[in-house]
């Protein structure tokens, strides 16, 4: 078996191959354009502007959790980090919404305490994405599954039997997923140096600021849908900046400005599953902005379908796309 690219979605793929013992080979040519790369690695359990539970948070989270944490104790290397979200209300209607969503219980057991300004969102977590990929492409390097190169996946097929492809924005290039609608969002962040940040807070206003190391935190992130360049742009530049003057408690410098490219599908939904007209090609992308609490139960969804013959969730198999 052979997994194309070690971004956040083939490191998760081949981190549950891993821990069940399977045999499975890598290729990847480097991060340098991946979204992975600059991932903000956040994950919230309400989003949105209709302050909305995320998508199976109840039962993705504790399965997050469970991997990120094995991961850590096998590696010895942290990646996961428990969150609280600030949030500021954005105008009265909004603070209406919360108040009547939280007398109904519909936002447990994540909807926190609220005043004038906003509320509190519990349960949230970091996932530091940079060093989880770190970690396991020096692990697979040493264990000799992992090579730098670059990979065509029907060619590779015939030595490998399946071959699952998770190379992200460069899957709309991939022939056996051309059925498939892909869209593309660029989203574009900026690492500042600033003080005072509890490290255990994301502040969320519009945009979002996360503390990461000591006098550093991350604000971000803008969304641009159907732009496939990943230069930085001022306007997104101002955007952020303007955020971070309305979040931070203390003056900032802005250190880097980042951009990503995020691969998503009209539905919202991921992808994974076999190409209907080639079983030995399967997929797992497009995983939008909530990758790191998405992956890992797509990629159990892969070794269940394996090791047991499991289908594919109806609501994220990439069949669904397939025309009749």
């Amino acid at each position: 078996m052979l997994i194309v690219g070690q971004g956040l979605a083939g490191t998760l793929l081949a981190w549950e191959l891993e821990r069940n013992g399977a045999d499975f080979r890598m290729v990847d040519a480097g991060h340098d354009h991946a979204a992975s790369r600059v991932a903000a690695g956040i994950i919230n359990p309400i989003t949105g502007q209709r302050l909305v539970k995320s998508w199976r948070i109840d039962e993705l989270l504790p399965l997050a959790r469970a991997v990120y944490r094995d991961i850590e104790r096998k590696l010895g290397v942290t990646v996961w980090r428990d969150m609280r979200v600030r949030r500021h209300f954005a105008n009265e209607t909004e603070r209406l919404v919360w108040g009547e969503k939280q007398a109904r219980g519909e936002l447990a057991p994540y909807g926190g305490d609220a005043d004038q300004d906003g509320f509190w969102i519990e349960g949230a977590a970091h996932v530091d994405v940079a060093a989880l990929l770190r970690a396991t492409r020096a692990y697979w390097q040493k264990t000799g599954r992992l090579g730098e190169t670059r990979a065509d996946p029907a060619t590779q097929g015939r030595d490998h039997g399946l071959v699952i492809v998770c190379t992200g924005a460069a899957l709309p290039a991939e022939p056996a997923f051309a059925f498939v609608p892909w869209a593309m969002a660029k989203g574009e962040l900026l690492t500042v140096e600033t003080t005072d940040l509890a490290p255990d807070v994301i502040l969320n206003h519009g945009h979002w600021v996360l503390p990461t190391i000591p006098g550093e935190a991350k604000v971000g992130a803008t969304y641009a849908r159907e732009v496939r360049d990943d230069d930085p742009t001022p306007a997104a530049r101002a955007q952020l900046e303007h955020s971070a003057r309305a979040l931070l408690p203390r003056p900032f410098v802005v250190r880097r400005h980042e951009t990503g490219l995020r691969l998503t599908l009209p539905d919202k939904c991921p992808v994974v599953g076999r190409s209907p007209h080639d079983s030995n090609l399967g997929v797992l992308a497009g995983l939008g902005s909530k990758g790191v609490l998405l992956a890992p139960w797509l990629a159990r969804q892969w070794w269940n379908h394996l090791s047991e013959g499991v289908p594919f969730d109806p609501q994220v198999n990439v069949g669904r796309f397939w025309p009749g």
